[in-house]
């Protein structure tokens, strides 16, 4: 019997993740929850980009999840709202729906959280049953798993570093390019996003799980962060005017360490325009590129480009990715002990039942 899946938002991750749960031979559309009231009643398919599928967006969530469902995909914006989006994530999970994520980076590893944050979440889990999988961002797989079976095609190796390289004039998501990532803020202000603590935070739990699934586990990390001022004053649409001087491109790279070995490297370069920063590296294939560097004999040098035929263009790509490892994720972590899972909990993770898709009987 299929999963009955819902999926709650329809920005970058929501629309992909509806398209792999209606491809998926194991899962079936419940519902999807939508904040705008200009998409309620709307088909889902269509608020995806494909064909009507039959299942109308709703806005009442509370209602929502007193329906059955077995799964729910959490999409919504939870970066400026976090606090309202936790509520909702113990709601689901209260409501005995196991639930997928990629955003809430407190639970990226739970032994990395702090524990005023997990034993809420913890708790629901126990009351309801059910458990929930967040996979993280760049696009999740990309930055634990993939290093981990890489490597397994190496020998000497001395750095595994994955990085992500992007300029964010590509990114639909303006609140967050501003007040988020800080593009266009003055650089004698440091963006939230480049605290330590929040590098910390979101980034060294994926680290973290890399060093645990090769029986090297990560004991401390060091972060560095460099920035540079447009040089020019740009126009990005959709997004409007960066002014010259305000900060146009980041780097930043956490360091993890395994008994003082610097193992472990995770590096993002930012831009909001592509002429900012031009002696730091560029993707292959410009717009932006996920990459697995692992230094070895050989030194294998991986570049992930995704392509979506429904969102073309980098974030696109990039987005339905990690949808698609969330939503083939649910089979697994339904049938999962109750709890706050990692990756590496589950069983391993694969598109078989996207491949022909729907077409067994």
């Amino acid at each position: 019997m299929q999963k009955k899946v819902i999926v709650w938002g329809t920005g970058n991750v929501g629309r992909p993740a509806i398209r792999a749960v209606l491809s998926h031979a194991e899962l079936s559309l419940h519902a999807v929850i939508v904040s705008n009231p200009g998409k309620v009643g709307q088909d889902a398919g269509e608020l995806a980009g494909i064909e009507p599928c039959g299942v109308a967006a709703v806005s009442d969530w509370q209602a929502a999840l007193q329906t059955g469902a077995d799964a729910l995909v959490y999409s919504a914006t939870a970066d400026t709202r976090m606090e309202e989006a936790i509520g909702e994530l113990i709601a689901c999970l209260d409501a005995g729906i196991n639930v997928v994520a990629p955003g809430f980076y407190l639970y990226l590893d739970p032994q990395s959280s702090p524990e005023e944050a997990l034993a809420p979440v913890r708790a629901a889990c126990e009351r309801s049953g059910a458990s929930l999988f967040v996979s993280g961002i760049d696009p999740g797989w990309v930055m634990d798993m993939l290093p981990a079976v890489l490597s397994g095609a190496s020998a000497n190796i001395t750095e595994i570093r994955t990085r992500e390289i992007f300029n964010y004039a590509l990114y639909d998501q303006p609140k967050v390019v501003r007040e988020v990532i800080g593009f266009g803020t003055p650089m004698d202000e440091l963006p939230m996003m480049l605290h330590d603590f929040a590098i910390d935070m979101v980034w060294s739990p994926m680290v973290k799980l890399v060093g645990r699934a090769l029986g090297k586990p990560v004991e401390r990390c060091e972060i560095s962060v460099e920035r540079r001022p447009l040089e020019k004053t740009i126009e990005v649409p959709g997004m409007g005017i960066f002014e010259k001087g305000t900060q146009g491109a980041f780097r930043f790279e956490l360091r993890g360490y395994h008994q003082d070995q610097p193992l472990y490297a995770l590096e993002h370069i930012t831009r909001i325009d592509d002429d900012c920063a031009p002696d730091w590296p560029y993707p292959p294939g410009g717009g932006g590129c996920h990459q697995v560097i692992i230094s070895g004999s050989p030194t294998l040098d991986v570049t992930v480009h995704g392509h979506d035929p429904v969102e073309p263009g980098m974030a696109g790509g990039g987005n339905s990715s990690a949808a698609a490892w969330l939503v083939n994720a649910i089979p697994a972590v339904c049938e999962a002990s109750p709890g706050v899972l990692t990756v590496l909990d589950l069983p391993r993770i694969t598109g078989a039942a996207q491949l022909g898709a729907n077409t067994d009987e």
